[in-house]
């Protein structure tokens, strides 16, 4: 049989259309949706009318992505306790890009979620890919004019709010190895010592599993709450039957906590320049861990 031109074009832009798709709606489940959706239109598609295959699918995904943002952001604000994005499973091949690696990181993605869907998606083209403006005003179906000034709007926002240190992958490891160890132990003291003094804490149950409904703020508060969870049962699961695993989540060191057959909630961590924790996002929704439970692995796709 002979190979499809039209699917052999699209696979080799897969990863890329799901990197776009998935740092615009901070979700997997939507991202694969969206390129599923892109697919069938390119399937559709004249070809002899696309001079840039990657332009042309790139467009099509974005337009895609920003429809279902528009309609996520209602959901969202009915949403129980803090929204935190959808945590994937990542492989990165150069492990000292730190710039790819920063431009997935859950805490970028919390900040993009206080864009404007034009504003999310312009920034996400722009910075993390590397698409010109002229590209960009083309793939959005906007002016120029109208996409430089969304980027400096969103640029403006998210140097005001993004951690502005990211730390190298050999400490932020590091750091992660030790907060496992005394997280599980339940050892305060340790917690002590490499939370920063205004950590904050944001656990996202959705309204499915327990969790703290608001931001948890201050070390002390932070060490006793992790202090307390691994001395009683999370889910159901005891803290000896529970599986802990070191992986690497969107980007970047995390912890994958599995139990009974599942998969229980993620962690990972933002370090402040002095290579203090400053903030932990806790993801526990199980409608959120599907990406993580099915060992789907994303390649990171850096600014072109």
């Amino acid at each position: 049989m002979t190979p499809d031109p039209r699917g052999q074009v699209f696979d080799e832009h897969r990863n890329l259309l799901f990197s776009v798709a998935y740092r615009i709606l901070g979700t997997a489940a939507d991202a694969e949706d969206a390129v599923q959706d892109a697919w069938l239109r390119w399937s559709a598609a004249d070809r002899s009318q696309v001079a840039d295959p990657k332009a042309y699918l790139a467009r099509i995904v974005s337009n895609l992505a920003l429809d279902r943002l528009r309609s996520a952001q209602v959901r969202r604000e009915t949403y129980v306790g803090p929204w935190l994005p959808e945590p994937i499973l990542t492989s990165t091949d150069t492990a000292d890009d730190v710039a790819a690696t920063d431009a997935l990181s859950m805490a970028l993605l919390v900040v993009l979620e206080a864009l404007t869907p034009l504003e999310r998606a312009v920034f996400v083209l722009k910075e993390a890919f590397g698409f010109s403006y002229a590209e960009i005003a083309e793939a959005v179906d906007r002016s120029e004019d109208a996409v430089r000034q969304a980027a400096h709007r969103a640029r403006g926002h998210v140097q005001a709010r993004r951690p502005r240190f990211p730390a190298d992958r050999a400490r932020q490891r590091e750091v992660t190895e030790r907060f496992l160890t005394a997280a599980t132990g339940g050892d305060i003291n340790v917690l002590m010592q490499l939370l920063a003094p205004d950590v904050t804490l944001w656990t996202d149950g959705g309204g499915k599993v327990r969790q703290a409904m608001r931001p948890v703020t201050g070390a002390d508060r932070v060490a006793a709450w992790f202090a307390g969870i691994a001395t009683r049962p999370y889910q159901g699961v005891e803290p000896a039957d529970m599986a802990v695993e070191l992986v690497e989540l969107n980007g970047r060191p995390g912890i994958v906590f599995s139990g009974r057959g599942r998969v229980i909630a993620t962690l990972t961590l933002d370090l402040d320049e002095d290579g203090r924790i400053a903030g932990i996002h806790n993801v526990a929704n199980p409608d959120k861990l599907h990406a993580v439970a099915t060992r789907t692995v994303h390649r990171i796709e850096p600014a072109r």
